[in-house]
């Protein structure tokens, strides 16, 4: 897990630089731009997933916007099993979030709001 957590924070430290290179203004702009998440409530916890997965991409490529950057550190990770592992917990915080969201996904038909 130390090795994990030093990893990512590596490649955050890397690509911080990159990220904020344009200014926070541009950045907010950037953002504005594109609504990818319009609410959190989705029909299905795979809607769920697919938009936890959608998060955090959205979320790595706000931070590391140099594509040969995020080739270099994907060729990194793509072979290191703690790394994948650490992306995989990215999304599982994610799909947390969405789920807690959706209240589980439980019927809530006939219960008085």
């Amino acid at each position: 897990m130390k090795y994990a957590t030093t990893a990512l924070a590596l490649v955050l430290a890397a690509a911080l630089p990159a990220a904020f290179a344009a200014g926070p203004e541009n950045a907010m702009q950037a953002g504005a731009a594109e609504d990818y998440v319009p609410s959190l409530v989705t029909d299905t916890p795979l809607e769920g997933r697919q938009l936890a997965i959608t998060l955090v991409r959205k979320t790595i490529g706000e931070i590391q916007r140099d594509p040969a950057a995020k080739q270099r550190v994907r060729e990194k990770y793509e072979e290191d099993p703690q790394m994948l592992m650490q992306a995989a917990a990215m999304v599982t915080a994610e799909f947390r979030i969405i789920a807690e969201a959706n209240d589980y996904w439980r019927d809530r038909k006939g219960e008085d709001d």
